[in-house]
């Protein structure tokens, strides 16, 4: 796999299945299978994709760097979400 030991090839190491997560977000976007949002949050246009299930390669949040951080930090406590449209938790009646 990765012959280096810096410190992202030791986490990808640690962490396949994560790891081919980002790929296949990564492959989608460049592909165009996948469009980037503007953050959840605060509407900042340049975003990370967040995974809240590594399983689910392709759901991901679109959160700015500021509220990823605070998302892995502190929890989803810390700020109210705001859900895309094609999310699965549907409140509506």
């Amino acid at each position: 796999m990765l012959n280096t030991d810096t410190r992202q090839a030791n986490w990808r190491r640690s962490n396949p299945g994560k790891y081919v997560a980002h790929l296949a977000v990564q492959r989608a976007v460049k592909a165009g299978d996948l469009e980037k949002q503007t953050c959840e949050v605060c509407g900042v246009v340049s975003v990370d994709a967040h995974h809240d299930q590594y399983d689910e390669p392709l759901q991901v949040r679109w959160l700015c760097r500021r509220h990823h951080t605070r998302l892995h930090h502190y929890g989803e406590d810390m700020f109210l979400v705001r859900r895309s449209p094609n999310s699965s938790s549907d409140t509506s009646s």
